[in-house]
């Protein structure tokens, strides 16, 4: 993971744990607070869902940069064989 992906992360985490704090130390009633922490936690795997969801896109793109790369300098590679084996036919 990128130092981005590792700050974003981070901020995540720490917009829930400031979140679920706040709830819990809040004058209401045991099952709003209940309420509110269910919907934090949801909202946040909502987040890092989203965000895995980007960081394999990323990795998918990466992966098919990598593979036209490699079959390019293979087709190179066996251009230059056969033209070395027509020169010494």
């Amino acid at each position: 993971m990128n130092e981005n992906g590792k700050i974003v992360t981070a901020l995540l985490v720490g917009v829930a744990v400031g979140a679920v704090l706040g709830l819990l130390f809040a004058p209401e009633k045991g099952s709003e607070t209940r309420d509110k922490i269910n919907d934090s936690l949801a909202d946040l795997g909502d987040a890092i869902k989203e965000r895995a969801e980007e960081q394999l896109d990323q990795i998918n793109e990466l992966k098919e940069r990598l593979v036209a790369t490699v079959k390019g300098k293979v087709s190179k590679i066996e251009a230059a064989i056969d033209d070395e084996i027509e020169e010494h036919a």
